[in-house]
């Protein structure tokens, strides 16, 4: 990924957001052989925050192939898509400006270690089922699989991937005009991204010169 520019994160905890609002990453294995890709949901363990390496968790089902791979060449790149949709010039009153493409993603280089100890398999499928049961009505929990719980996880291998480095890119509009930036996001809104446009909001929020630049506007 390119050098994102204006359109860097504010701070890690940026990262952590995109992470957490859309965990289903594609863990890629470009050593050791041709490319091998597997997406799978990922958990932030430890955030960026202090001295130790950032460090996810997540479970590969052990017919994988990518898991021989990784066992023998551990290194990967984490890619995270998070928010994303087609900016459409019919949403706006100026309409010699150009179509393009809103999005929020990240890039993480990271070092996967295997976790084959007898639980830990079951204690991520767990970790992962609670996380994303907290809050529904009527949650479930993995404990009423009974026996099968321990069944299922003998297919799976847990792992942790500790992070060297992190790119991300959050394009949201801050080389929009004001009027241009209000366009699109009554557009979002209005065509079933939302999530989108509430990023996007998010960061004008907090632009040292309001909602967006003027004088980083699109020249038409």
């Amino acid at each position: 990924m390119a050098d994102p520019g204006l359109f860097a994160p504010r701070d890690d905890s940026d990262v952590e957001a995109l992470i957490a609002a859309a965990p289903l990453a594609w863990v890629v294995s470009a050593t050791g052989g041709p490319p091998l890709a597997t997406p799978l949901p990922l958990l932030i363990a430890h955030g960026w925050a202090g001295r130790a390496p950032p460090r996810l968790i997540g479970h590969f089902a052990r017919t994988n192939p990518q898991v021989e791979r990784l066992r023998r060449e551990p290194l990967a790149l984490l890619l995270f898509m998070g928010p994303n949709a087609y900016v459409s010039p019919s949403w706006m009153a100026d309409r010699r400006q150009a179509p393009t493409w809103n999005y929020a993603c990240a890039q993480l280089h990271a070092t996967i270690r295997f976790q084959d100890a007898p639980g830990d398999a079951e204690a991520a499928v767990t970790r992962l089922a609670n996380l994303m049961e907290q809050g529904r009505p009527g949650a479930w929990s993995p404990a009423e699989m009974a026996e099968r719980l321990a069944r299922l996880a003998r297919g799976v291998v847990a792992f942790e991937a500790e992070v060297s480095g992190t790119t991300a890119k959050f394009k949201l509009g801050q080389d929009e005009r004001r009027d241009v930036f209000a366009d699109i996001v009554a557009g979002l809104s209005q065509s079933g991204h939302a999530e989108l446009a509430l990023w996007m909001h998010s960061f004008a929020m907090t632009a040292s010169d309001g909602p967006t630049n003027p004088s980083l506007a699109k020249k038409v």
